[in-house]
């Protein structure tokens, strides 16, 4: 769904998302999503720890996601509970690859329950790289989304960091699924998108001129960082978007 408000605000704003986790009706944490559309299907993207994560014991039974309710007046909104479970069964997907599991999780999302005159942005198919594409080590990013879930309260919407790409982009670092990135960023940014302008699609006045590179998951430190000496090292793992390829593909290609 990918539904345009008659105001001026960009529409990357509108495809990132709030999310709260709960346990019944008990607040637990605060994170980052985004919408991607596939096939005439709705889904939302955030970090698979962000649904489950059995190190920190946190096992969220639902979520939030706050959604805007009137295209002329985006200070309205309303959340939107989505169970994870039905039946002692997870309702979301995740998968993993020959480097081990990849923090990255898709819950579809029921048009019918959609409130009326809901606006929001939905990446596609179509954002994500390519072949042949230029995409360097150094090129600059945008992660999107909500640090300590601090974010426009009246108008509900998120917030820009800048970044980098700090890895070979296309290289799976240390084996893994992801590359690394050099940005500022703090816990609620899970699940946060990770965009590089795409010149072509601006060109062509698409509504959203990005490419898709990553899902934001956590910042990257080192054991034993002598915390009096050594900053933290600022870098952060996004894992590569073409897991949501898989993800979001009929269920006998699910991993």
């Amino acid at each position: 769904m990918n539904l345009s408000p008659s105001h001026p605000t960009e529409p990357i704003l509108l495809s990132a998302a709030r999310i709260s986790t709960f346990d019944g009706q008990r607040p637990l944490t605060g994170a980052s999503g985004f919408f991607f559309e596939r096939d005439g299907a709705l889904y939302l993207v955030t970090s698979r720890h962000v649904l489950l994560d059995e190190p920190s014991q946190h096992f969220p039974d639902r979520i939030e996601v706050e959604l805007h309710t009137d295209p002329d007046n985006l200070t309205r909104s309303t959340g939107l509970s989505m169970l994870l479970y039905r039946e002692g069964k997870s309702m979301w997907r995740d998968g993993k690859d020959g480097g081990g599991e990849i923090d990255v999780a898709v819950l579809e999302v029921d048009r019918t329950v959609l409130p009326q005159g809901c606006v929001l942005q939905a990446f596609t198919p179509a954002h994500l790289p390519v072949a042949g594409d230029a995409i360097e080590v150094g090129a600059a990013l945008l992660v999107v989304g909500f640090p300590l879930g601090f974010h426009d309260l009246l108008h509900h919407l998120p917030v820009v960091r800048q970044a980098v790409i700090a890895s070979s982009y296309g290289m799976r670092f240390q084996g893994k699924g992801y590359f690394l990135t050099d940005a500022r960023t703090h816990r609620g940014t899970s699940g946060a998108p990770v965009l590089m302008r795409d010149p072509g699609a601006t060109a062509a006045g698409q509504p959203l001129p990005w490419k898709l590179l990553g899902v934001h998951s956590s910042r990257m430190d080192i054991a034993g960082r002598d915390q009096t000496q050594d900053e933290a090292l600022g870098l952060n793992c996004a894992w590569y978007a073409d897991i949501l390829m898989t993800l979001t593909g009929p269920r006998t290609s699910r991993t």
